[in-house]
């Protein structure tokens, strides 16, 4: 007898979003959003869920299947009609965000849904004001006109406009620009990691810059550590979202987490992140891109100099193929020069360009950076600074670099870095430092600052020479740094062998211990052993004498800032050095005293 089949189970119809619709099983969390200043909840994101454990339970999921159907502006029309009938019923403190693209916005201002959600509005007892409408897929937006008139209607009645991930590859400064919105939201990419990103702390100040010139307040999303919601508070920008001030929840919240509002109310400020290299981080070679037209591969010599002719300005000219790839360089002055001889023409004009151009010329993708470009300064082949470089996206011509622009950037950029970093330890420099001080002036809370300096450290550098006397100094600097809470202490390089530190931890006292025992005991291994052996060396002292050094230590001159006791950054810097002054004269390795 044969095997009995096993039973099969009966195959689940496939899950529609018009099934979702028709029988109401979507379902409305809420996120709530932060006013950074108050530590209070400023209003909540409505954030549409489909049935849970379901295949179309996230948005993505749901609304790409709402596409394939036909239902984009049905299921967002229907979305937002949800998302106010159930924040009326939950009665969640702050204003209702509402996410929204610019087709199923055009479909809520037509008549029929526009008195549709009016009436909504009276009879959830929700009031135009407390709703901004968040707008969304921003690639779409081709007719601006209209949306802009659908958005002055909607400012009349008082609601809010925001525009939603920003920075996301998506959206266009120019619609910020065209609508005006009262929020831009930041997409969660600037804000992640922020602490450790110089860039990104560079991008949000330029974005507060833009918003104070176009009116408008930024909402940082993706906020999930408590130092990248210190960091945007510090900023000065006015809302967060993230699950550090709360996650998705059909319930919403009443107020913040515990742990957001300790951030939040906290008079520690935070050490923002400096860009510290001195070869120009952030610049890149698109910046360097002049994009000059090309030609292609089957131009002739002949052609080529009825083009230089035509661009009298343009030094060098890239050579495509069919795919927009370049395969050569060819420089005006050689051309030219060759086209002048006799009987070039005759023989040549007539031959394709490539055939006395340069097959192998220097080719750099738009990204990178210029610290990789300023090799070409000290490369051998010296041509790149002659004829220039080929710079490429993806492969694809995008313009030329010249060496004259790559030798002037790169000049700007380390003196710009100069003015903020060390070039030797890469440490924050006098401006960073005098910012800081004054920021922990201004924040009203205690501080100590303590002035680090080398004792018996000309001596040293004068008998083994500067190089290993710049180790001895970038051993400070590491030492220092490893004992520092980077998140609340600032560690900066005044110059030689002078240094800041600007604490915030208190233990504090403990820290300044740690680095004279363990900079003390590593810095005997820079000394010979003849010098160990004696504890010291024999070195001209200031006034050309010929004396005895004890081995390199460090001293510390902390003073103890208390509120209102000092107003400037030079009075601060001031006193820390009187510090630094008595710990070296009475000879302690920590001398402590109060401004």
């Amino acid at each position: 007898m044969p095997a009995a089949l096993p039973l099969l189970r009966p195959v689940p119809p496939a899950l529609r979003v018009r099934d979702l619709i028709d029988g109401e099983q979507l379902r409305t969390l809420f996120q709530p959003i932060a006013a950074l200043d108050c530590s209070s909840i400023h209003g909540h994101e409505a954030l549409v869920r489909g049935p849970e454990g379901s295949p179309l339970e996230f948005p993505d999921a749901l609304f790409e299947a709402g596409r394939r159907e036909g239902l984009s502006v049905e299921l967002e029309v229907r979305c937002a009609l949800l998302a106010m009938r159930d924040w009326a019923q939950a009665r969640l403190p702050g204003k209702l965000f509402i996410n929204i693209s610019a087709g199923a916005l055009s479909l809520a201002l037509s008549d029929q849904h526009w008195q549709r959600g009016l009436g909504l509005c009276e009879r959830y007892g929700i009031t135009p004001s407390d709703i901004v409408v968040e707008l969304t897929e921003h690639e779409r937006v081709h007719d601006i006109d209209s949306l802009r008139r659908g958005l002055v209607r909607l400012r009349r009645l008082g609601v809010g406009i925001a525009l939603d991930d920003f920075g996301d590859g998506r959206s266009s400064l120019r619609l910020w620009s065209e609508i005006q919105p009262n929020l831009v939201k930041i997409d969660k990419y600037f804000t992640q990691h922020l602490p450790a990103h110089a860039e990104k702390l560079q991008t949000f100040r330029a974005l507060l810059q833009l918003a104070e010139t176009f009116g408008a307040q930024l909402v940082a999303e993706g906020i999930e550590q408590a130092e990248e919601l210190r960091v945007l508070r510090d900023l000065g920008v006015s809302y967060g979202q993230g699950w550090l001030l709360g996650r998705p929840s059909e319930a919403g919240a009443r107020e913040l987490p515990a742990g957001a509002r300790a951030v939040l109310v906290s008079a520690d400020i935070a050490v923002l992140p400096e860009l510290r290299r001195a070869g120009g981080p952030g610049i890149t070679a698109d910046h360097l891109a002049q994009q000059l037209p090309a030609v292609s591969q089957a131009t002739t010599h002949e052609q080529l100099y009825r083009f230089f002719n035509e661009h009298e300005s343009q030094q060098a000219v890239a050579v495509l193929d069919a795919q927009e790839q370049p395969v050569a360089l060819v420089d005006r002055s050689q051309f030219i020069n060759r086209w002048a001889k006799p009987f070039f023409n005759d023989l040549y004009g007539r031959h394709a360009c490539t055939l006395f151009a340069n097959t192998s010329p220097l080719t750099v993708d738009a990204q990178t950076g210029l610290d990789a470009l300023t090799r070409v300064l000290t490369s051998a082949d010296q041509r790149y600074l002659r004829e220039g470089f080929i710079i490429t996206r993806e492969g694809r011509y995008l313009g030329l670099g010249t060496g004259e622009h790559l030798v002037r950037s790169v000049t700007e950029a380390r003196i710009e870095a100069a003015r903020h970093a060390n070039p030797l330890t890469f440490l924050p420099g006098n401006i960073p430092i005098s910012q800081h001080i004054g920021r922990l002036l201004s924040s009203g809370r205690s501080f100590v600052a303590a002035y680090a300096d080398l004792n018996h450290f000309k001596p040293y550098n004068d008998l083994y020479g500067y190089w290993r006397g710049d180790e001895m100094i970038r051993l400070a600097a590491r030492v220092m740094s490893s004992h520092c809470d980077s998140q609340r202490d600032f560690l900066g390089h005044v110059g030689g062998d002078d240094f800041v530190i600007l604490f915030q931890s208190d233990d504090w006292e403990t820290r300044c211990e740690q680095i004279c025992t363990r900079f003390n005991e590593l810095a005997r291994g820079l000394f010979d052993p003849e010098a160990l052996a004696a504890g010291g060396i024999m070195a001209e002292d200031r006034h050309g004498n010929l004396r005895f050094h004890p081995c390199t230590t460090i001293s510390l001159g902390v003073v103890c800032i208390s509120p209102g006791a000092l107003h400037r950054a030079e009075d601060v810097a001031s006193a820390a050095a009187n510090a630094k002054r008595h710990a070296k004269h009475s000879k302690q390795s920590v001398y402590v005293m109060a401004a």
